[in-house]
């Protein structure tokens, strides 16, 4: 393996009720989900926003504008009871009227392989029940497991 290249394996997605409206990413130990087998790129597609002024004569000029996630972030995992107990626990924390009163997001925690010195990649994120991912002969049943971001994505260091 290249000196500069690092391996996906060993990486996990973790998840913890946030404690404000997606703000800060909350600290202290995260909770994994078994099972997560692909993440889609994120915060690669950037609108621009044409800003030319009318005395332009030859190109159009632009500014950043907002990032584009597309809606529902779908992560693919292995459909199993493990799986679906700790995707019942995310759901249920985010729902929970007593301890989520506020309506507060779930933060997911994209954690980079224990010998990586990468940050970890934080989403806060509405989680949404799980529908009927499909199935095919001959192969392993998959789900997507789906979070709606509500807020901008950080790097930050890994949670405990």
């Amino acid at each position: 393996m290249a000196a500069n290249a690092i391996s996906t394996a060993g990486m996990t997605v973790k998840w913890k009720l946030g404690t404000d409206a997606g703000l800060t990413v909350p600290t202290g130990a995260f909770t994994e989900i078994p099972g997560v087998k692909a993440l889609p790129a994120l915060g690669d597609e950037v609108n621009a926003l044409q800003s030319t002024p009318l005395s332009a004569k030859y190109i159009h000029t632009y500014v950043p504008g907002l990032r584009d996630s597309g809606g529902a972030i779908q992560l693919t995992v292995n459909d199993y009871s493990a799986f679906r107990a700790a995707w019942t626990a995310v759901i249920t924390a985010y729902k929970d009227t007593t301890g989520n009163a506020n309506g507060y997001p779930i933060w997911f925690e994209y954690c980079y392989p224990e010998d990586s010195d990468l940050d970890s990649f934080y989403i806060p994120a509405v989680p949404v029940d799980l529908g009927f991912g499909g199935a095919e002969v001959d192969s392993v049943l998959e789900n997507n497991a789906c979070i709606i971001p509500v807020n901008d994505y950080k790097f930050a260091a890994p949670s405990a």
